[in-house]
């Protein structure tokens, strides 16, 4: 327990004590049944009179925050009930950016999950390989890999971005140079070294409207003009792009939130719209992995011959989003740049997790836990489609789609607000997210129901407690 006094003039010392003390116990950082300093103990420290301390201490004794007791010595009691009076946080002069006051803080996802839980975005835990990853995390975690424990090159191990661009070419058609991909903390960062690299302030940015809203709250930190474009039946509309955008941001080959994928014409079209007009294409590729029907369409890194698509993945929904593991392939000549921008952000992603990522790909782990999610989240997928057109009728229309760990449905005309549901479906025990949440102006009043961390067998009895917050229209 470090305190600091002002000695001069030697005036108000029990009382700058008495303070010091009391304002770290309401602050937690004193907890319940900590022992302070004997007296004797902090008037040596500090250089006055034990019974100056003594003073203090007896003053925090009385109004419950300290306890003394012979043999045993002073500990904190806690915040006693007549302090817990939440106060307003001192005034300060520092203040943020104008830009951060419009942007929400996001919910604490690893809360207590809802008792049928339809968020979307959550892979199924429980089905993580634990014993393996657990047995290369540890490996990697012994004196003989860390060596010296100096730090790596920002663009990441160089074992697995080897495995990464042999696991990209095989799974994705994605031809990657060892050298164009950069190890990320997941798919924000891969955006914020987009935006630090290519952005200047007043840039304008695309992204589909409705659309995942982190990058485009990151591009608007950033001081870019982020403009929504429409999204229809074939993907994002090519011909309502703005000439004067700088940047794209796309999901082709499942939309978010709608699921549709990216018609080959369209992917054509925005190619060549990014060349006449000079654009880069951020191409988020975030669950194509789990696609159950009809042939997977090309990435628009393969069909790019000029050098403008920018792709990038994570293994959020792959393995688990608390690993914080992504990558980024980048044309030749921005290689160099995002390595600075990487550097500077964080210097390196975890070393030891980057390595038991290149053996998990190596070994062909990765690809056998994919092959044994996507037969999981097929069987729910088909449950979650056929459940919703089969009890649903009149109340939802489920958007088509083929791949991924949600779907979306469209809330029928004369029908309640999606925001109404989700909050009616809380209180039912059943966590759901909105459509009109990820808007800009293009408003869908409708449902975006996640499978991938619900067990096949409650879906039935979750869309049951989901149907009776959705009253006949």
């Amino acid at each position: 327990m470090e305190l600091h006094l002002n000695l001069v003039g030697r005036r108000e010392l029990a009382g700058q004590i008495y303070r010091q003390i009391r304002d770290r116990i309401l602050a937690n950082e004193l907890r319940a049944g900590a022992t302070v300093p004997s007296t004797r103990e902090l008037s040596g420290r500090l250089g006055v009179s034990r019974n100056t301390v003594a003073v203090a201490y007896d003053r925090l004794v009385a109004e419950g925050f300290l306890t003394s007791r012979t043999g045993v010595g002073t500990t904190v009691n806690g915040v006693p009930p007549s302090a817990r009076v939440a106060a307003d946080p001192p005034s300060a002069p520092l203040r943020a950016r104008a830009a951060w006051d419009l942007i929400p803080e996001f919910d604490d996802l690893s809360a207590a999950a809802p008792a049928y839980d339809f968020r979307a975005g959550i892979p199924d835990a429980g089905e993580f390989p634990y014993a393996a990853w657990r047995r290369l995390v540890s490996d990697e975690l012994r004196p003989r890999a860390v060596g010296r424990g100096a730090h790596i090159t920002p663009a990441g191990l160089l074992p697995l971005r080897e495995a990464l661009a042999r696991h990209v070419a095989v799974s994705r058609g994605v031809r990657a140079r060892v050298e164009d991909l950069i190890v990320t903390s997941g798919i924000q960062q891969a955006a914020d070294l987009t935006a630090k690299v290519l952005l200047e302030p007043g840039d304008t940015v695309a992204v589909e409207d409705p659309g995942y809203d982190p990058p485009r709250l990151l591009f608007e930190a950033a001081g870019a003009r982020v403009v929504g474009v429409p999204v229809d039946g074939e993907g994002l509309v090519v011909d309502a792009l703005p000439d004067d955008a700088r940047l794209v941001y796309v999901t082709p080959s499942h939309q978010f939130p709608l699921g549709m994928a990216m018609s080959p014409t369209r992917r054509t079209a925005l190619l060549q719209w990014a060349e006449r007009v000079g654009a880069v294409i951020v191409e988020d590729d975030y669950d194509s992995e789990f696609r159950y029907a009809g042939r997977p369409l090309e990435p628009l890194h393969s069909l790019d011959p000029n050098g403008r698509v920018i792709y990038a993945a994570s293994f959020s929904k792959v393995l688990l989003p608390t690993l914080r593991l992504g990558f980024l392939v980048v044309p030749p000549t921005l290689g160099a740049a995002f390595r600075k921008a990487k550097q500077l952000t964080d210097w390196h992603t975890a070393v030891p997790l980057q390595s038991a990522l290149a053996r998990f790909v190596d070994d062909g782990s990765l690809a056998r836990h994919i092959r044994r999610m996507r037969r999981l989240y097929a069987e729910r997928h088909h449950t979650m489609r056929e459940t919703l057109w089969r009890e649903f009728d009149g109340l939802l229309e489920p958007v088509p789609a083929m791949a991924g760990l949600h779907l979306s449905a469209t809330i029928a005309a004369g029908g309640p607000m999606d925001t109404g549901v989700v909050a009616r479906a809380k209180d039912a025990g059943v966590g759901i997210d909105s459509l009109s949440r990820f808007a800009i102006r293009e408003r869908r009043n409708g449902l975006l129901i996640g499978y991938g961390g619900i067990p096949v067998n409650h879906i039935a009895d979750g869309l049951r407690l989901l149907r009776q917050c959705l009253p006949v229209p």
